[in-house]
């Protein structure tokens, strides 16, 4: 059983991590359970072992369980939140650019229109 992680794997384990949640356009979530787990990482971290046994048949068992040691410390925690931030930001950015103009022409659009009544 994995008791710690060495920094290099913690990293490592944050980025494939981070990138499974963004590319299937999970960030929001991911950050949102990640910030409400974070008082809580400990107790998570210690059910992780507890169902170690039956996630073993799914998953990689090395892997499971430094994934279990990354989550019981707040450093790697934190981490891992920032990650899928600064990931989510960088592969979205032409959609969420796409997303910001659309809503300046229709605001421009709607203040054009109101515009109109108000003069007359």
């Amino acid at each position: 059983m994995i008791v710690s992680i060495s920094e290099e794997r913690a990293v490592e384990l944050i980025e494939k991590v981070s990138r499974f949640i963004v590319e299937r356009n999970m960030a929001a979530p991911a950050l949102i359970a990640t910030e409400m787990f974070m008082p809580l990482n400990h107790i998570g971290s210690q059910l992780l072992y507890i169902v170690m046994p039956v996630a073993e048949l799914i998953f990689d068992a090395k892997s499971y369980q430094e994934f279990a040691a990354l989550i019981e410390e707040d450093r790697y925690l934190k981490m891992l939140s920032q990650r899928i931030d600064e990931l989510d930001a960088e592969v979205h950015k032409d959609l969420y650019d796409k997303r910001r103009l659309r809503r300046r022409k229709r605001k421009a659009k709607m203040k054009k229109f109101f515009l109109f009544w108000k003069k007359k």
